[in-house]
C-alpha cells in the first residue's frame, strides 16, 4: 500500500493530465499522452472527486466512446472496480451508453459486472428497460437469472428483484421478453439450488405478474415460455386486468400444451441446459424452424394432439 501511494504521488501531474483529457472527451490529446510511457503508468490510477476511478470509468460514464477505445488500445484494464465494485462497463450500462457498453464487452469486459457488486449490468438495464443493451449483454454470455451470491428474496413475501421481477414491475414488455428468449427461468427467475429452499413462500413470476396487475401479455409469455400454471394461488380481485390475466391462466390449466409447443420448450430447454441458448440462430435448421424457436412466428390457433 505504501509503494502504490509513493507511485501515485511520483505520477500525480501526469494523472491529473491524463484524467483531464478524458474529462473533456478529447482523445486526441489522451492518444498522444498514453504514447509516453509516463503516461501510460497512470493509465489505470485512480482519482477524482466522490469516488475515485480510474481514466476508463470516468469515459464509460460520461459516454466519451472514443476516449474508452483509446484507453483500451493502450491497455487499460477493462474490467478494473472502483470502491463501489463496479466496472467500466456497469457505468456505462447505468448511462445507457449503448455504444461504450459494446466496445467495452468486445474487449472482454465481464458481462456480469463484478461479484462484490449488489447489483449487475443485466439486473439495471432490465430495471431500465434498455432492450438493446440488455439484449447485447445476454448474447455475451451475461446471467440471465438471479445471481446465487445474494439472497434477492426477502423472506417475508417472497420477492425476487431477479431481472425477470425487475422488468414486469416496471412494465418492460420488451426486456422481459428479451430475458425469457435468453434462458431465463419463466417461475422463478433463479436456478440456484441452494437459494429457493431458504425461503418459505417463494413467489413465482406469475404471481408477481397477477399482483402488480400486468397485462395479459405477460402472462401470455410465460404461459408460451414454459412457466407451471398450477404453481400460483390465484387471488380474484376487482381489477378488470387482473382478472382477465386470471381466467387465461385458468383456461391454460384445463387445456394440455400443442406438441409443436412442446417440441419448442424442449429444445430450447436443452440448448439452456448446455449453455448455447445465444447461439440458436446457429442452427443448422430451416428459417421457418428458427423463426417458430424464437416465437418469431406466433401460431395463431394451437395444434393440440
Amino acid at each position: 500500500m505504501i509503494q502504490l501511494n509513493i507511485f501515485e504521488e511520483e505520477n500525480k501531474v501526469e494523472g491529473q493530465l491524463v484524467h483531464q483529457a478524458v474529462s473533456n472527451n478529447n482523445d486526441r490529446l489522451l492518444n498522444e499522452l498514453l504514447s509516453e510511457e509516463k503516461y501510460r503508468k497512470c493509465i489505470n490510477c485512480r482519482s477524482g472527486w466522490g469516488i475515485p476511478g480510474t481514466p476508463l470509468r470516468m469515459a464509460a460514464s460520461k459516454g466519451h466512446l472514443r476516449c474508452v477505445q483509446v484507453l483500451l488500445a493502450h491497455g487499460a484494464e477493462v474490467d478494473c472496480l472502483d470502491v463501489k465494485a463496479q466496472t467500466p462497463l456497469f457505468r456505462a450500462v447505468c448511462g445507457k451508453y449503448l455504444n461504450c457498453v459494446l466496445a467495452l464487452l468486445r474487449a472482454g469486459a465481464n458481462p456480469n459486472g463484478s461479484l462484490y457488486n449488489n447489483c449487475s449490468p443485466v439486473l439495471t438495464a432490465a430495471r431500465e428497460g434498455d432492450g438493446e443493451i440488455l439484449k447485447q449483454l445476454l448474447k455475451h454470455g451475461a446471467e440471465v437469472n438471479s445471481r446465487s451470491k445474494i439472497l434477492l428474496f426477502t423472506s417475508s413475501t417472497g420477492v425476487s428483484s431477479g431481472p425477470l421481477y425487475l422488468s414486469a414491475v416496471y412494465g418492460h414488455f420488451d426486456c422481459f421478453k428479451v430475458l425469457l428468449l435468453y434462458g431465463a427461468d419463466p417461475n422463478y427467475n433463479c436456478t440456484d439450488p441452494k437459494l429457493l429452499p431458504k425461503i418459505k413462500q417463494p413467489k413465482t413470476v406469475l404471481e408477481m405478474c397477477l399482483r402488480h396487475g400486468c397485462g395479459v401479455e405477460y402472462i401470455q409469455l410465460l404461459i408460451d415460455f414454459g412457466a407451471n400454471v398450477y404453481l400460483p394461488t390465484l387471488i380474484i380481485e376487482k381489477s378488470t386486468k387482473q382478472n382477465e390475466a386470471v381466467e387465461l391462466l385458468l383456461q391454460e390449466r384445463g387445456c394440455p400444451k400443442s406438441l409443436m409447443s412442446q417440441c419448442r420448450l424442449a429444445i430450447r430447454g436443452y440448448l439452456r441446459k448446455i449453455n448455447r441458448i445465444q447461439f440458436i440462430d446457429h442452427l443448422e435448421m430451416p428459417s421457418s424452424i428458427l423463426n417458430f424457436l424464437q416465437y418469431k412466428s406466433v401460431q395463431t390457433t394451437a395444434v393440440h394432439l
